[in-house]
C-alpha cells in the first residue's frame, strides 16, 4: 500500500465517535485530515483549503449529504474533488442515489478500516491518473 502525506482529506461527520475513529485511522496513515460536523462547515473548508478527497456522511444535521454531493458536482468534477460517502444505510437504492449524485464510492457504517483505506487509495490513484492524463 502506498501512503501519501501530500493528500489532504476532509471528513464531514457529525457523530463524534465515528469522526474520532476515522480521523485517527487516517492520521496513522499520515493523511492530513480536517474534520467538520456540518455541511456548511464542509463547504467553507472546501473553499478555503480544497482537499484531495472528501469523506461525507449521508446524513448531516444541516443538509442531506447526497444533496451536498450534488451541489459540489455543480462546481467541481469528480477528478477535481472526489467524494466518498459513508452511511448507515445499506439499501441498494441509497447506494445508487449516492453514485447518481456524483460520489465516487460508498461505504456502509460500521466499516472495516482496511476497506476504508483501500477505497481511499483507489479513489486517490484514479484522481491522480485522470489529472495527469490531460
Amino acid at each position: 500500500m502506498i501512503i501519501s502525506t501530500a493528500k489532504k482529506i476532509l471528513l464531514i461527520e457529525p457523530e463524534p465517535l465515528l469522526a474520532d475513529l476515522t480521523s485517527f485511522r487516517l492520521e496513522l496513515l499520515a493523511y492530513p485530515i480536517e474534520t467538520v460536523t456540518t455541511a456548511s462547515a464542509g463547504l467553507s473548508a472546501i473553499e478555503s483549503n480544497k482537499p484531495d478527497l472528501v469523506i461525507c456522511n449521508s446524513r448531516l444535521p444541516d443538509f442531506d449529504g447526497l444533496e451536498l454531493v450534488s451541489k459540489l458536482r455543480t462546481e467541481w468534477t469528480a477528478d477535481q474533488l472526489p467524494i466518498l460517502i459513508i452511511s448507515f444505510e445499506s439499501a441498494l437504492e441509497n447506494v445508487e442515489r449516492a453514485f447518481l449524485a456524483g460520489a465516487q464510492d460508498y461505504l456502509v457504517i460500521p466499516f472495516d478500516p482496511q476497506v476504508l483505506e483501500d477505497k481511499i487509495q483507489r479513489i486517490l490513484e484514479t484522481r491522480h491518473s485522470l489529472l495527469h492524463s490531460r
